[in-house]
């Protein structure tokens, strides 16, 4: 493996806040703060703030307003929405964006809107799946777990087999585009083409994906079609509390929204109500308009860059730090891909001899490097990976205070540099040799 690329920098780096920032450290010495959980959220780009501070000077409250800032503030947040077409391509004859906080409520959302009372009707889910594209279907819906393999891996012939299983009575398969605990990216296209071969629809969990590859959600194949995408702006270096649902208007066409008041009617008597068409008619109350801006600067930011481009480099720092953790002994490796197999920038590991709680709280003390530990909002699939059995898990429903079981994760964003990765890895080496003596 050719890792001549270590000594490179991020050519990124000066485009997000904060990326050089020093922090104290408990002993009083301070350090260049590494962060290494991205997952979980981004730091702002620089041009999301600029745009944030040059647009805070004409906002305004948005929709009926006569005033100019309010019509400025109105026109940018509906324009927006062909911004976020345009970015995964989407059709814009038939899809529609829909603004919400995050993926969870998105998720949430699409749940409400997608049940009709019938109780036959299956969701087809994942092992890998994040709890949020879980927990909102198993109200209302009856839900069936797609298996992965031993390497978790989703296997595409338990998919098909559920598919044939349910007789025609799956109405959504819904699959994280790429997992936030291994970082497997999942073969969307195929999976959209399985599922409405057997005429059910396809979500996508955009969260992990859309901030780290290109996403096409109308390929030349009208089977591949992605039916459904969400993602959140958080973990795409615009952090101000805005998220996506795109999908086909007809799904908001009819019914009500789970969440309704001002902006989601367009006339009301005390006996009747008309709503307004989609998206307004999903989108209640206020709107975060300065979140969309940020959105719509992290798009163009990204977009500018190439999302292939983003994806090469962040796999150059993905594999140059699998290449350093397998060579310490005492690290146990929960991802595994092949040369060319497509992943994003995240790598879970657990030391021998010391809790992965630790391991966080010993990197952050002594390095200033922030990782994330534990099960990540994805416990069944951690279960699988650790070969947790339902009778251990039953012990800690009864031992609610008990140590969970968890594992370290590392994720990567564009503005990480590989001499980041080596201070990790000298830390992990100090830790792993001796790790008694941290406890």
């Amino acid at each position: 493996m050719n890792l001549s690329f270590k000594l490179a920098k991020s050519s990124y780096r000066h485009l997000v806040v904060g990326a050089d920032t020093k922090i104290p450290l408990p002993n009083g010495r301070y350090t260049t703060a590494i962060n290494f959980d991205n997952a979980a959220s981004t730091p702002p780009f620089v041009s999301v703030m600029e745009e944030i501070n040059q647009f805070a000077s004409m906002y305004s409250s948005i929709h009926r307003g006569t005033g100019y800032k309010s019509q400025v503030s109105s026109k940018f947040f509906e324009d927006a929405r062909s911004v976020v077409l345009k970015f995964v391509n989407a059709d814009p004859f038939r899809d529609t964006v829909i603004f919400v906080k995050n993926t969870t409520e998105a998720i949430n959302k699409l749940s409400y809107r997608l049940w009709d009372g019938n109780k036959k009707s299956v969701i087809l889910s994942t092992w890998m799946e994040h709890h949020s594209n879980d927990l909102p279907w198993r109200s209302k819906f009856q839900v069936d777990y797609v298996q992965t393999d031993s390497s978790g891996k989703l296997s595409l012939e338990d998919l098909e087999s559920r598919l044939i299983k349910h007789k025609g009575n799956v109405k959504l398969v819904t699959v994280t585009g790429a997992s936030n605990v291994t970082g497997y990216v999942n073969p969307i296209h195929k999976i959209a083409e399985l599922a409405h071969r057997y005429k059910a629809k396809i979500l996508v969990d955009g969260a992990q994906l859309v901030p780290h590859n290109s996403v096409n959600m109308n390929p030349n194949n009208p089977l591949q079609r992605i039916d459904y995408l969400t993602f959140s702006a958080h973990k795409m270096y615009a952090p101000f509390g805005i998220g996506v649902l795109i999908g086909p208007q007809e799904t908001f066409q009819k019914g009500v929204s789970e969440l309704v008041g001002g902006g989601t009617a367009e006339t009301v008597t005390h006996d009747w109500i008309v709503w307004e068409k989609p998206p307004h008619n999903e989108e209640a109350g206020s709107p975060n308009v300065m979140g969309v801006v940020a959105l719509v600067a992290a798009i163009r930011t990204l977009s500018s860059l190439g999302m292939k481009t983003i994806d090469h480099y962040e796999n150059q720092l993905t594999n140059y730090a699998n290449s350093k953790l397998k060579l310490i002994p005492g690290i146990t490796l929960y991802s595994h891909t092949a040369p060319g197999e497509p992943r994003i920038g995240v790598i879970p590991f657990n030391i021998k001899g010391i809790e992965h709680e630790k391991v966080a709280t010993i990197l952050s003390n002594q390095a200033g490097i922030a990782v994330r530990t534990g099960c990540f909002c994805t416990q069944p699939y951690i279960q699988r990976l650790l070969s947790i059995s339902p009778k251990q898990m039953e012990f800690y429903r009864k031992r609610r205070d008990a140590p969970r079981p968890g594992v370290v994760r590392l994720s990567f964003g564009l503005y990480n540099d590989f001499s980041e990765i080596d201070v990790l890895i000298r830390f992990l080496e100090r830790i792993a040799k001796h790790p008694t003596s941290y406890i």
